[in-house]
């Protein structure tokens, strides 16, 4: 069985705090689990097809959306005060620090980053968010966004574009921000936040099928652990805590909600074919 956790792996300092963790957990449960890499350019959906997911990190849209879904193993929780100590996140919604723009709307007109279309964090919950703020264009019936930029698959690529001055704007998982503004400071000083989404269920850590008990104990007990808890504190973590199934059937309702809505309404002028897929109200250059 495999571990990765290519989702949090925001810098190669922090993929090696990762495969520690991991790693130790693995010994602590007396569990066969070989960390495995699969780095970008390497499609994320390819890992989470694999059958053999013993420990893997999963963002909750496509867990949501799986048929079977695998099995929720453990679900972290950010240590920063602003996640109130539960299993949650939401995007933030970055420009250039030193850009005119303070609020959200300001950026309408302008290029949007997502990471990939089928990511929670990096583009649904932006679009969820965006429905609200697209009545303000309502009656003109304008696109929001002159374009979307190239599928930046990652929070790190979505957030440099913004900074190098290739998007206007980008959402950003929140864990991987603090992880990126903890590990990345002379990147993220480059741009700041002008808006958020509600918080939903963070992604989670997943097998193909129910492993042993073991592992899931020894991920719950990971913050009491002599060797784990400062690999916790390392990567910006409280804890470890089952999941809560139904946390993530959300998702699925707003993405399905999402496609329905820009369905029938511009999103951008022009976007990526990625992201015309998504949905046809994103025109395809």
């Amino acid at each position: 069985m495999i571990a990765n956790a290519r989702m949090y792996c925001v810098t190669p300092a922090v993929a090696e705090l990762w495969r520690q963790l991991l790693d130790a957990a693995a010994a602590q449960a007396a569990m066969a689990l070989t960390v495995v890499d699969h780095p970008e350019p390497m499609p994320i959906g390819e890992l989470w097809r694999r059958q053999d997911l013993g420990a893997v990190f999963m963002c909750g849209l496509p867990f949501a959306r799986s048929e079977p879904r695998p099995a929720l193993i453990a679900a972290p929780v950010p240590a920063p005060p602003e996640f109130g100590g539960q299993p949650r996140y939401w995007s933030e919604f970055v420009v250039r620090a030193d850009s005119s723009f303070q609020v959200l709307e300001e950026t309408f007109g302008g290029r949007m980053a997502f990471t990939t279309p089928d990511s929670q964090s990096g583009c649904v919950a932006a679009l969820y968010y965006l429905m609200e703020a697209s009545s303000l264009r309502a009656a003109a019936q304008r696109p929001l966004y002159k374009e979307v930029i190239a599928p930046q698959v990652t929070p790190l690529r979505a957030l440099t574009a913004v900074a190098d001055g290739l998007a206007d704007v980008a959402p950003i998982d929140s864990f991987a921000l603090r992880l990126l503004r903890k590990y990345r400071p002379e990147l993220t000083s480059r741009v700041r936040v002008v808006a958020q989404t509600a918080p939903t269920a963070i992604p989670p850590i997943v097998a193909t099928r129910p492993g042993p008990h073991s592992l899931e104990t020894t991920f719950l007990e990971a913050h009491n652990n002599l060797s784990m808890k400062p690999l916790l504190q390392s990567l910006e973590l409280e804890r470890f805590v089952r999941p809560d199934p139904a946390s993530y059937g959300l998702l699925r309702e707003r993405f399905d909600a999402v496609t329905a809505y820009w369905r029938e309404r511009p999103f951008a002028a022009v976007a990526h074919p990625v992201f015309a897929a998504l949905s046809p109200g994103l025109s395809p250059v």
